[in-house]
């Protein structure tokens, strides 16, 4: 009887011991001062994987991932919520290349087209803009183009960003903001979509050269990005905008604009065109001789922007990857086509190609490739060329005269014909399999929609499969001109009150070189 007490209480005694050792194992497996799991060598092969193909580092992953898709507390892996140096370094150069397409680039276009009288106002007006808008940027206008509304993802159809969230650049950083990049630090990013903010109000300078006040310019532009550019930017481009439909799944548009055709070229275009209307023409326009005063400055400037939009396009895939090779190729091909037709169609109508005709079809061919090209095929990109080719230059050189207005360098026929015809035809040759941002991917995931991508949940993808994509770029380009039109009518007799619009007639006369800066671009005869 004692031997079986015995045994009996040493059993008891050792499942206690089992018991209480499996306890405090599991009471260290949960305690929140365990350390967490490393990344095992495939986890981190994957991790490169994605930095090569510009895909999510932490899809790699995925298994450690608890049901709010969270990972567990302090774990860490070298390639997560960190910038990829190559991508990061082409978007630095790419963000260098946009802001080379206003300082020098446009400056010598616009100062090359305009008479010697005006050659530096233009190049003055181009440089106050791009500190003017740098500080607008920083102090709100980031925030409110990407400060999302509603939390990172977005999960809204937003006309307009979050003013606090991103204010005074709060919270911009060397990190990584995984709403519009995997590998491309937040704070370069606002510094690439900065360039883009310089270079649109710069733009509508083109139209009204020569006889707009300096102060008046100031104040329009400082308005004009508020109430056109902020609010369109975000539309598009926003994660959760309006129109982004590549991005955002809930956007009441499912449009697509690449690189700006509706943001950039469209606003700035179409508010020119109101602009100059307001304003009047110059003085003599009609009957004295105004001709570009050096087509040398012109071509080079071209030259310029040429090469500076490779940074606008190709740079707008933010990462080093196939679509920025793509945009690559088709920006290349649209615009060497368009410098082409251009002038033939001058010699065949005219008797002579210009260089003007050279340059015209250049930046006509760069402007309507850019919301398409990198959802574009090669082909696509030629048939783009030569549209980009002959419908503005139809618009410059029969519709112009047509109703007399003073387009003075041609923005409206350039830019706002151009960006428009860009971002229908955008909807019209949109190709698939040369960006998988815009297949539906619905069959690799199971048919659920809630797993899909952002393109396939807001329509787009489906549109682009059934060729009906065009319908929507219309409806976006619908919105686009309310707000570009309407804002800049706005905006423009607001600052006709307060300070006046033109200069007076003696001013004009004498040039705005001398008269509102009190330089000459040239001395001598």
């Amino acid at each position: 009887m004692k031997q079986l007490i015995k045994k009996t209480v040493l059993t008891l005694v050792i499942a206690a011991g089992i018991a209480a050792s499996s306890s405090s194992v599991g009471a260290a497996e949960s305690s929140p001062g365990a350390a967490p799991p490393a990344p095992t060598l495939e986890q981190r092969v994957g991790g490169l994987e994605a930095y090569i193909g510009n895909t999510d580092p932490s899809a790699a992953v995925a298994s450690l991932k608890d049901k709010d898709g969270n990972l567990p507390k302090d774990f860490k892996m070298a390639t997560l919520g960190v910038p990829g140096p190559g991508h990061n370094a082409w978007q630095m150069a790419s963000a260098a290349l946009v802001l080379f397409m206003t300082l020098p680039g446009l400056a010598l276009f616009y100062g090359g087209l305009v008479r010697r009288k005006n050659a530096l106002s233009v190049c003055a007006q181009c440089f106050f803009i791009t500190g003017l808008v740098t500080i607008l940027w920083w102090l709100c206008g980031y925030s409110f183009v990407f400060a999302d509304v509603n939390g990172p993802g977005g999960d809204s159809s937003t006309i307009l960003g979050s003013f606090t969230k991103h204010a005074f650049l709060n919270g911009v950083d060397s990190s990584i903001n995984g709403n519009y990049s995997y590998w491309v630090s937040h704070n370069v990013y606002a510094m690439y979509q900065l360039m883009f903010a310089i270079i649109t109000p710069a733009l509508i300078v083109g139209a009204i050269a020569e006889r707009m006040k300096f102060s008046a310019i100031c104040l329009f532009m400082t308005l004009w990005m508020f109430i056109v550019y902020f609010p369109q930017a975000h539309m598009v481009w926003g994660i959760d905008g309006f129109m982004n439909g590549v991005w955002n799944p809930k956007a009441s548009i499912h449009a697509m604009d690449f690189a700006g055709g509706t943001v950039v070229h469209m606003t700035s275009g179409w508010s020119a065109l109101v602009l100059c209307l307001i304003l009047g023409k110059r003085l003599g326009f009609g009957k004295e001789n105004m001709s570009p005063h050096s087509m040398v400055l012109c071509m080079i400037g071209t030259g310029m922007l040429w090469v500076g939009w490779y940074g606008f396009n190709a740079g707008s895939a933010v990462a080093a990857d196939v679509v920025a090779a793509n945009a690559f190729t088709t920006t290349t091909l649209a615009t060497a086509v368009a410098s082409f037709v251009w002038p033939l169609a001058e010699w065949i109508v005219r008797g002579k190609p210009s260089i003007l005709g050279f340059c015209s079809g250049a930046v006509a061919g760069l402007v309507v490739i850019t919301p398409a090209c990198g959802f574009v095929n090669a082909t696509g990109a030629v048939i783009i060329g030569i549209a980009a080719g002959l419908v503005p230059w139809f618009f410059c050189y029969k519709v112009k005269s047509w109703f007399g207005y003073d387009d003075a360098l041609d923005t409206f026929g350039v830019h706002a014909v151009g960006g428009t015809l860009g971002a229908f035809l955008t909807g019209v040759l949109a190709d698939p399999t040369v960006n998988s941002n815009i297949a539906s991917n619905l069959a690799d995931v199971g048919n659920k929609m809630e797993l899909a991508n952002p393109a396939t949940q807001s329509g787009l993808a489906q549109a682009v499969a059934n060729h009906t994509q065009w319908i929507a770029q219309v409806e976006a380009i619908g919105v686009t001109l309310v707000f570009a039109i309407l804002g800049t009518t706005i905006i423009a007799f607001i600052v006709k009150a307060m300070v006046g619009l033109r200069v007076d007639e003696e001013v004009e006369t004498i040039g705005l070189d001398l008269s509102e800066h009190g330089e000459e671009a040239y001395h001598g005869a």
